[in-house]
C-alpha cells in the first residue's frame, strides 16, 4: 500500500484528491495539512512514501516543506511530488535542488495524477522533456541559486552511467532507455542508481539537475 501525505491550504482540492487517491487499492492518503509546517510535521509523524505538496502556502511555503523534508534523515523513503504550474512558478527550480521528485499541474486529469504518484513511487523522476528545460533553464539563469545542489563531479561517472544520465536529464523513463539502448529496466535503474551515489544526489531529478548544471546535457 502506498501511503500518502496531502499539503494544500485548499480544502476543497485536499478533499478532491482524497477521494481519487483513496478509490484506488493501491493507495491511501493517511494525513492532511493546510500549510508547510503542518506538513512537514505530519510527514515526519506518518513517513509516508509520498507527499503531495502545494507549492504555494501560509506559514510555510511547499519550497521551504520540501526541503525540510529531504533533508531529514527519518524521511530518506519518503519522496515529495509537487503541484504547480510550470510556467509561471519561479520557485520550482529551487524544490528540484530541494529534492523534489516531480512537478504536476493542478489542472492534472485524475488518470494522470494516479499514474504520476506511481512514477515517483516507483522511484523515477516526473518531469517531460519540455519541462524539464523549462525549469533548468530558469534555475541556471536565476541569480543566487540556494538549497541543497549534488556536489560530486559527473567525471566519476562510467560511459555508461553518463550516457543514461544524460537520457534521463532529457526526460526518458526507466523502460524507453532500456528500450532505446537495449537492456532491461533494472539495468537502467542500477545505472541511475550508482550514479546519483558519486555525485551526491538524494533524487533523480538531482541528478538532473548536475547533469545541466556541468554541461552534459545542454538546455535547447
Amino acid at each position: 500500500m502506498i501511503t500518502i501525505l496531502l499539503a494544500d491550504d485548499q480544502a476543497l482540492l485536499r478533499s478532491t484528491f482524497r477521494m481519487l487517491i483513496d478509490s484506488c487499492d493501491d493507495l491511501t492518503v493517511v494525513a492532511e495539512a493546510a500549510n508547510g509546517e503542518e506538513a512537514a510535521a505530519l510527514a515526519r509523524r506518518h513517513r509516508p512514501d509520498l507527499v503531495l505538496m502545494d507549492i504555494r502556502m501560509p506559514v510555510l511555503d511547499g519550497l521551504a516543506a520540501t526541503r525540510l523534508i529531504c533533508s531529514a534523515p527519518e524521511l530518506t523513503g519518503t519522496r515529495v511530488l509537487i503541484l504547480t504550474t510550470f510556467e509561471t512558478d519561479e520557485y520550482v527550480a529551487h524544490a528540484l535542488e530541494a529534492g523534489a521528485s516531480g512537478f504536476l499541474g493542478k489542472d492534472v486529469t485524475p488518470e494522470a495524477l494516479l499514474a504520476g504518484i506511481r512514477t515517483v513511487v516507483a522511484g523515477e523522476a516526473l518531469l517531460s522533456p519540455a519541462a524539464t528545460r523549462t525549469l533548468i533553464d530558469r534555475f541556471l539563469s536565476g541569480p543566487g541559486s540556494t538549497g541543497d545542489r549534488p556536489r560530486g563531479s559527473l567525471a566519476a561517472l562510467t560511459d555508461r552511467e553518463r550516457e543514461i544520465t544524460a537520457l534521463a536529464a532529457h526526460g526518458l523513463s526507466n523502460q524507453e532507455i532500456a528500450e532505446r539502448l537495449v537492456v532491461s529496466p533494472l539495468t537502467v535503474r542500477t545505472h541511475i542508481h550508482r550514479a546519483m551515489t558519486k555525485v551526491g544526489a538524494r533524487e533523480r531529478t538531482q541528478l538532473v539537475v548536475a547533469a545541466y548544471q556541468q554541461g552534459l546535457v545542454r538546455v535547447r
